[in-house]
C-alpha cells in the first residue's frame, strides 16, 4: 500500500472486490498505512484514523467511570511463570503468544510474553489489592495495545497482529454480581454500536466450545457487514472463580470466612473501526457518521474574482458561528484548489455533511447543505445555521443506521437441513439461524464445508429455538445458533 500512488478517487468496487476496495479506502482516506514490509500484518495508524480510535475511547471511558470502573497500567510483558497459573488459558492462547527471550545483549532467566490480553498479569495484583469483601466490587480498565501472531490474512483494524484495544478485569463477590457485570459491558458494547458508530448489533452467547479459554461464560455482539461475514464486535466473558482460584484472589466475608472472587473481563478493540468503515463507507471512499468524524462539517466556498472577498467573508462567518456552537467544522478556502477537487477529496475523506457557499448564497443570506451519504441537498436559511446543521447531522446519523439495519434485517435467513445452511450461506452470505443440540460435532458439519461457524447463541431469555430438533443432528435442540462467514 504505497502512500505515493494517486491519492483521490476510489477504483475498486465494493460489491466486486470488497477486499481491495477496503483497503483502497483506509489508504486514501489517510486512516493507516501498512508497516515494514519484514514485519507483515502491523499497520501505522495516521492521525486521521488515530482520531476515530479517540471518538470511540472518549464515549467508553466516560461510560466506563460512570459504572465505577477506574482505569490503570499494567506491564506488556507477561512472565511465563504467570502463564501457566492458568493451563486452560494457555493452551487457548499459545499459538499466538510473541515471546522475548533476550534483552539486550543478554539471555532472559524466563521468558516474557507479550501480552496477548492481560488476565494473568492483572489478576495477581487484583489479589494483592484485595483482603476484605470492602474492598470489593474492584473495577480496573486499561487502554493498550496486545499482540497476537495470528498466521491468517491480515487486514487493516479488523485483523493486525499488533491492535489497541481497552480490556477491563472486575471482581465481585458472587456468581450473581460477576454475571450483572458481564451484561453491564455487553449493554455499553451494543450502545457504542449503535448510538455511536450508527451499525445495529446482535447480542448473545458464544458457545460453549468457543467461549474464552478458562472462562465461564462468554457473551458478544456481531455485526453484519455488507460483504455478508459477521464481525465479533466486542466481547464480555464472565470467567468464574477459575482465574481467582489459580492466582489466589479470596477476600473474607462478613462472617469472617474466606472467599474466592468471581471475576469478569470484557473488551473492544480498534476492530470497530474496521466495521465502521466497511459498514457505511462506499465507492466514492470513506463515509463517517457525525459523532466520530474529526470534522463533522466542511465549508467550502464558490467563488470568482469580483465575488472572492463577499464569499470569503460570509464563509469564514459561518464557520465561527458553527465552531462557537460546538460543531467540529472546517473551512476549505485554498486558492490552489477549484471546487469540484474539494467536493471530491472531502467525499473522499468521510465528512457527513457539505457547506456550498456561492454568490448566489450571499446575496440570499442562505446555505446549499449536502449529506455525504446520498448526496442530498437542501437550501436553509442563514438565521437558522445551527439548529439546521444540527438537524442535518442527525438525518445523516439515521440514514446510515437505517441502511445498515435493512441489510441486517434482510439477511437473517432460517433453515431446517444442513444443505439449507450450506446452500443459503453460500448464495446469500449473512446469518443463518436453526435450532441446534449445542454439539460442537455439528457445527463441524457446517465449518469444513463453506467455512462459517457459530457466531451467537442467543441469551436463553430472549429467544427459544423454533423447533424440538437440532437441523444437522436430529437430536433434541436446546438452542438457537447463528451461523456465519467470519473475520
Amino acid at each position: 500500500m504505497s502512500d505515493n500512488e494517486q491519492e483521490l478517487g476510489i477504483t475498486e468496487s465494493k460489491e466486486h472486490s470488497p477486499g481491495e476496495w477496503y483497503s483502497e479506502v483506509v489508504r486514501k482516506a489517510g486512516l493507516a498505512s501498512y508497516g515494514p514490509d519484514s514485519m507483515g500484518g502491523f499497520i501505522v495508524t495516521r492521525p486521521r484514523g488515530y482520531a476515530l480510535w479517540e471518538k470511540v475511547q472518549e464515549n467508553l471511558d466516560e461510560w466506563f467511570k460512570g459504572t465505577g470502573v477506574d482505569n490503570a497500567y499494567f506491564p506488556m510483558f507477561i512472565p511465563e511463570s504467570y502463564l501457566d497459573k492458568e493451563s486452560e488459558f494457555v493452551d487457548g492462547f499459545d499459538p499466538e503468544v510473541a515471546w522475548v527471550t533476550e534483552g539486550g545483549n543478554e539471555e532472559l532467566e524466563e521468558r516474557l510474553a507479550v501480552r496477548p490480553t492481560s488476565e494473568s498479569i492483572i489478576t495477581p495484583y487484583m489479589s494483592q489489592w484485595t483482603r476484605s469483601h470492602r474492598d470489593l466490587p474492584l473495577r480496573l480498565n486499561q487502554w493498550c495495545s496486545v499482540v497476537r501472531w495470528e498466521a491468517t490474512e491480515t487486514k487493516p483494524f479488523f485483523r493486525t497482529k499488533e491492535f489497541l484495544w481497552q480490556e477491563g478485569h472486575t471482581a465481585h463477590e458472587s456468581a450473581e454480581a460477576a454475571w450483572d457485570e458481564t451484561v453491564t459491558r455487553l449493554g455499553q458494547y451494543e450502545k457504542l454500536y449503535e448510538d455511536v458508530l450508527a451499525i445495529p448489533v446482535m447480542r448473545g452467547r458464544k458457545p460453549e466450545h468457543d467461549k474464552f479459554p478458562g472462562g465461564e461464560t462468554t457473551t458478544t455482539v456481531e455485526a453484519l457487514m455488507p460483504d455478508g461475514k459477521s464481525l465479533q464486535g466486542a466481547t464480555s466473558h464472565d470467567l468464574g472463580q477459575s482465574f481467582a482460584e489459580a492466582y489466589d484472589l479470596t477476600y473474607v466475608d462478613e462472617d469472617e470466612e474466606e472467599q474466592v472472587a468471581h471475576t469478569t473481563s470484557w473488551g473492544l478493540s480498534w476492530r470497530a473501526l474496521g466495521g465502521l468503515i466497511m459498514t457505511h463507507s462506499d465507492d466514492q471512499g470513506l463515509v463517517l457518521p457525525p459523532t466520530v468524524a474529526p470534522e463533522q462539517v466542511v465549508i467550502v466556498p464558490i467563488w470568482q474574482e469580483d465575488t472572492r472577498e463577499d464569499v470569503l467573508q460570509y464563509s469564514t462567518e459561518v464557520a465561527a458561528e458553527l465552531e462557537e456552537a460546538g460543531v467540529r467544522v472546517h473551512l476549505d478556502d485554498r486558492d490552489e484548489r477549484n471546487p469540484g477537487f474539494k467536493f471530491n477529496e472531502w467525499e473522499l475523506k468521510g465528512v457527513p455533511l457539505r457547506i456550498e457557499i456561492g454568490p448566489n448564497e450571499v446575496d440570499d443570506e442562505e446555505l446549499t447543505l449536502a449529506h455525504r451519504p446520498d448526496g442530498e441537498q437542501s437550501v436553509v436559511n442563514r438565521e437558522t445555521l445551527v439548529s439546521s446543521v444540527d438537524e442535518h447531522l442527525d438525518t445523516v446519523q439515521e440514514k446510515l443506521y437505517e441502511a445498515a439495519e435493512e441489510n441486517l434485517e434482510e439477511n437473517v435467513r432460517e433453515a431446517d437441513s444442513p444443505e439449507e445452511i450450506l446452500g443459503t450461506i453460500g448464495k446469500h452470505g449473512g446469518y443463518v439461524k436453526t435450532p441446534w443440540c449445542g454439539d460442537e460435532a455439528c457445527e463441524q458439519v457446517i465449518k469444513e464445508k463453506i467455512a462459517a461457524e457459530i457466531v451467537m447463541v442467543p441469551f436463553d431469555e430472549e429467544h427459544e429455538p423454533d423447533a424440538d430438533e437440532c437441523t444437522l443432528c436430529g437430536e433434541d435442540a436446546s438452542k438457537t445458533a447463528y451461523f456465519a462467514k467470519t473475520y
